[in-house]
C-alpha cells in the first residue's frame, strides 16, 4: 500500500519539523541514558549506594528498553502512531521529575525501568511515523538523522553533566536529573499537533481521516477513491499479525534486523566504555574531565554517521551495510594487539571504527520500517530494538569481566568476531530498498500486487 501524494512529495517545512520532533525522542534517549552515569558519581556518595545498587540503577533502563520495544511496538500498530507519540514523551517528563525527588535505590530502579520502557517505546513509534510520512528519495537519510540525534543527546548529557559538576560539585546530581525533565517537556510541546500517519489510517479503513491528515500536513487533496482503493488493497491482503514476524520470509527479515542491530551495538557499547581509557592517555580520563572525554567519544561517532547519511540514498542500503561491517572488523582486529600497541595506532583504530560504523548505525531504524507492512511495522521495529538490547545488556555486563580476565586484546578480538557475524548476516540477508515505496519494500518476494493496487496506480497516473 502506498500513497503517491506522500511518496513523491517535495521535502517541505512539515517534513523538516516532523524530523526534528521525531529526532527529539532519540536525543532524549541518548541524554537520559548518559546523564545517569554522570549523576551516579554524586548520588553514590550522598545516598551511600553500593556497587550492586549502582549496577541495578544502570541496568534498569536497558531492561526497560527491552520490554518497552517488545510490547509498545505492537500497541502502536493497534492504537496509532499519533497517540503513542505524545504519551511516551509525557512518561519521560513524569519519570524524570520524580527521579529528582527519589531517595531510595528501589525508587531509582523503578523509575529508570519506567524511563527505559518509554525510550524503548519511542524507537518504533517515532521511526514508523516518520517513515510513513517522508518521500521515498529522502527516507533513508531522514530516518538516519534520528540515530544521529542519539549521539548528540549523549554528548550533550556529558557536557551538561561536566558543567553542573564544575558549578555545584557532587551535590549537583539532582540538577542533572532535572535537566532531563526540562528537555523532555520542550520536545513534548514540539510534538503536540502532529497529524496521524495516513498509511496507518488507511490500514484501519479510515480513508476520510487519511485525506484530512494529508491536507493538513501537505496541503494536497488526494481523491477519496484512491484512498478507498488503497484501503481495499490492504483489507484484501492477508492480515499481518505479531506471529507473522516469526514465520516464512518475515522470519528472515526479523532475524536480519535484530541480529545486525545487535552485532553493531554490542562492540560499540564496549568501545564507549573503552574510549575514556584511550582519552585518559591525553589527560582526559580522570575525575570530572572524563565527562568531556565521553562527550568527545560521542562526537566521533556522530562524525562517522554523516557520510553514511548521504550514501544510503545515493548508492543504496545493501552496499553501505555490507561494506561498513567488513571495514569495521579491521580496526577491532588491530586492537586485538592489546595494550602494547602505540597510542597513535589505538586512536586511529578507534576513529576508523567510529567512521565505518556509521553505515549500520544509520540503518538501524531504516530497515525495520522498510521491510515490514503497515500493520506490523512498529511491532517489527520494537522487536528489532529488543533483540539489540540483549546484546547491549550482555556486552555491558561482561565487558569489565572480559577486560579483567582476558585482557583488552582478547576483548577487542571478541568484538571483531561479533562484527564479523554482522557482516555475514548482512551479506546473506540485506535487501536493497533505496528509492522504492514502502509498499514495494515490505512486499514479500514473488508476491504480485493485488488488482486494487494496479487500479490505484492507474488512477494516480491519470
Amino acid at each position: 500500500m502506498s500513497i503517491r501524494a506522500i511518496d513523491e512529495a517535495p521535502l517541505s517545512r512539515f517534513h523538516r519539523k516532523l524530523t526534528w520532533a521525531c529526532a527529539g525522542g532519540p536525543f532524549l534517549d541518548g541524554y537520559l541514558l548518559s546523564i545517569i552515569g554522570v549523576a551516579l558519581v554524586g548520588m553514590s556518595g550522598e545516598l551511600h549506594l553500593t556497587t550492586g545498587d549502582e549496577s541495578l540503577i544502570g541496568a534498569a533502563a536497558l531492561v526497560g528498553i527491552f520490554a518497552g520495544g517488545l510490547f509498545f511496538g505492537a500497541v502502536t500498530d493497534k492504537l496509532g502512531r499519533e497517540a503513542m507519540y505524545t504519551i511516551d514523551l509525557a512518561v519521560l517528563v513524569g519519570g524524570s521529575v520524580l527521579s529528582v525527588f527519589a531517595t531510595e535505590t528501589w525508587q531509582f530502579v523503578a523509575l529508570r525501568f519506567l524511563l527505559g520502557m518509554a525510550i524503548g517505546a519511542d524507537y518504533p513509534i517515532a521511526t514508523s511515523l516518520l517513515a510513513e510520512w517522508v518521500p521515498n528519495r529522502h527516507r533513508g537519510r531522514l530516518l538516519g538523522v534520528l540515530i544521529l540525534a542519539w549521539y548528540v543527546g549523549a554528548a550533550a548529557a556529558y557536557a551538561v553533566g561536566y558543567a553542573l559538576a564544575e558549578a555545584g560539585g557532587a551535590g549537583a546530581w539532582r540538577w542533572m536529573l532535572a535537566s532531563g525533565a526540562v528537555l523532555s517537556a520542550m520536545i513534548l510541546l514540539l510534538r503536540i499537533g502532529t497529524p496521524e500517519s495516513p498509511l496507518w489510517l488507511v490500514n484501519k479503513g479510515r480513508t476520510a481521516d487519511a485525506q484530512k491528515s494529508i491536507e493538513k500536513a501537505l496541503g494536497r487533496t488526494v481523491p477519496i477513491q484512491q484512498l478507498v482503493a488503497a484501503a481495499a488493497e490492504e483489507q484484501s491482503a492477508e492480515r499481518s499479525r505479531f506471529r507473522d514476524l516469526f514465520q516464512g520470509a518475515y522470519l528472515r527479515r526479523t532475524l536480519f534486523c535484530g541480529l545486525f542491530y545487535m552485532c553493531q551495538i554490542t562492540p560499540m557499547f564496549a568501545l564507549y566504555t573503552f574510549g575514556p581509557a584511550i582519552l585518559g592517555s591525553f589527560g582526559l580520563g580522570e575525575g570530572n574531565s572524563s565527562n568531556l572525554g565521553s562527550a568527545l567519544i560521542s562526537i566521533v561517532f556522530v562524525l562517522g554517521c554523516v557520510p553514511a547519511l548521504r550514501m544510503v540514498d545515493r548508492i543504496g542500503r545493501r552496499p553501505v551495510i555490507v561494506w561498513s561491517f567488513a571495514l569495521m572488523v579491521v580496526p577491532l582486529a588491530v586492537l586485538g594487539g592489546g595494550a602494547s600497541l602505540p597510542i597513535a595506532v589505538v586512536v586511529v583504530c578507534f576513529c576508523a571504527y567510529a567512521l565505518f560504523s556509521g553505515g549500520p548505525t544509520v540503518l538501524e531504524w531504516t530497515y525495520p520500517n522498510e521491510l515490514f507492512p503497515t500493520g506490523i511495522r512498529a511491532t517489527a521495529g520494537g522487536v528489532a530494538t529488543s533483540i539489540s538490547r540483549i546484546g547491549a545488556a550482555v556486552g555491558t555486563y561482561l565487558l569489565p569481566l572480559s577486560l579483567d580476565r582476558l585482557g583488552v586484546g582478547a576483548t577487542m578480538l571478541i568484538g571483531a568476531g561479533i562484527t564479523l557475524v554482522g557482516w555475514l548476516v548482512s551479506f546473506a540477508w540485506a535487501e536493497e530498498t533505496r528509492g522504492r515505496t514502502l509498499a514495494e519494500t515490505s512486499a514479500l518476494p514473488g508476491r504480485s500486487r493485488p488488482a486494487t493496487a494496479e487500479r490505484d496506480h492507474d488512477l494516480e497516473r491519470s
